[in-house]
């Protein structure tokens, strides 16, 4: 009888939602998965296997992590599901349910719902959990943080946690700040890094582990052939929408932008078809806007008036206007300046367009207070960029101890 698939019942509609998996033929870089497959499959077996994946968990060649494990002859015991659940169709911040697959008969255990650490109960049985998950190259996203936590659960109850390690699509070789101060250490920003690292899922669990003090039983298992310099189309690899309102490779760029600027009343586009894409308010003036930003020089990044009208969420029906960024120089492009540039440049236009309801949530955001008061007190972007340059300073050679690739 042919083995029952995960893919075509779990996996399947996301990976066509995100307009397929499979890889160009000839991809440069060979994924952790990939590697693990080809390497040391032979060493789980015999042993209880947990998979900690989504949609984006799959070989270079498109084949999902858990069918590709399961035909090696491996025992998988239990799936665990991110933010957005295992198919990736799930809003931000909606409840994750656990489920068992209907097909395989595998048990589905959230990582977002009552539980976001791994609980004794799930863990029953397993002797190595497997993490194989895009991330975007953002601090504030869940999927590094549900890997930390899995990790501590990991580290409490002996087990074996193996990261099959993925290329940060807005490359290796850029950091920007603020580097997170603790006060606002939360669910999207557990740990003191930058906001934009620079480094990869597998590279930033060896510092969560031996610099943070989680203390698992880590293993990473790199992968071959990337280099820090490449970002996301280097790789030679097709790209998987990672959750709802990251469904391109390039919206990772405009997600470190335009991501961060929501909280403080500006729109950037969530609800269109092309979220983190555009940056404004209502009744703002959109050519005003554009020329002021074109002057400040942002590099790779060119601004189109526009105006915009979400077709879904709580804007929906509400007309915007301002900007839309398009990506000239991606690997050139600097997000977090950028998302600066446009809240101070919103700012100095109008100032009722910076709206803060929540101080909290701006300052969860950027993981700092000092962007919300240096902006409200009518600080220029430089003074804003110059307050967080030393903590990047110190953040990069503590980076430097956990970098694999060059």
């Amino acid at each position: 009888m042919r083995r029952r698939e995960f893919l075509g019942s779990v996996a399947a509609a996301g990976l066509t939602a995100a307009g397929g998996a499979r890889a160009l033929s000839q991809a440069p870089v060979a994924l952790g998965g990939d590697v693990l497959l080809r390497d040391h499959v032979r060493e789980l077996a015999g042993r209880g296997i947990g998979i900690i994946t989504n949609q984006t968990g799959v070989t270079a060649q498109g084949v999902s992590i858990v069918d590709a494990v399961r035909r090696s002859g491996v025992r998988v015991h239990a799936l665990f599901a991110p933010e957005h659940g295992l198919r990736g169709d799930r809003p931000a911040g909606a409840f994750v349910e656990s489920y068992v697959d209907a097909v395989t008969g595998l048990p589905v255990y959230s990582l977002y719902g009552p539980d976001r650490h791994p609980s004794a109960a799930m863990l029953a049985g397993i002797d190595v959990l497997l993490f194989d998950i895009q991330d975007v190259g953002a601090r504030a996203y869940t999927f590094v943080s549900t890997m930390a936590y899995a990790m501590q659960s990991a580290a409490a109850h002996g087990i074996e946690f193996w990261v099959l390690d993925r290329p940060n699509p807005v490359g290796g070789a850029m950091v920007e700040g603020p580097v997170l101060d603790p006060k606002f250490s939360s669910f999207i920003g557990l740990y003191p890094i930058a906001m934009r690292h620079g480094m990869t899922i597998g590279e930033l669990a060896r510092m969560f582990n031996r610099h943070f003090g989680i203390g698992a039983k880590l293993r990473v298992i790199p992968m071959q052939g990337w280099q820090r310099s490449m970002i996301w189309p280097q790789t030679g690899l097709r790209w998987i929408r990672t959750s709802p309102n990251i469904p391109t490779w390039q919206t990772t760029f405009v997600y470190l932008c335009t991501g961060l600027i929501d909280s403080a009343g500006l729109n950037n586009g969530v609800g269109t078809p092309d979220p983190f894409f555009f940056a404004g308010a209502r009744n703002l003036d959109a050519r005003g806007f554009t020329e002021r930003l074109s002057a400040t020089g942002a590099p790779g990044v060119v601004f189109d008036a526009a105006t915009w009208s979400p077709i879904k969420g709580a804007n929906m029906g509400r007309s915007f206007s301002g900007a839309r960024l398009r990506l000239s120089e991606p690997s050139q492009f600097a997000p977090v300046r950028t998302s600066v540039e446009v809240a101070v440049t919103a700012r100095d236009m109008r100032a009722s367009a910076i709206d803060v309801h929540s101080v909290r949530e701006v300052d969860i955001d950027w993981g700092t207070d000092a962007f919300r008061k240096q902006l409200l007190d009518g600080s220029s972007a430089n003074e804003i960029v110059a307050s967080w340059q030393q903590g990047v300073a110190d953040f990069l050679p503590l980076r430097q101890r956990f970098l694999l690739y060059t």
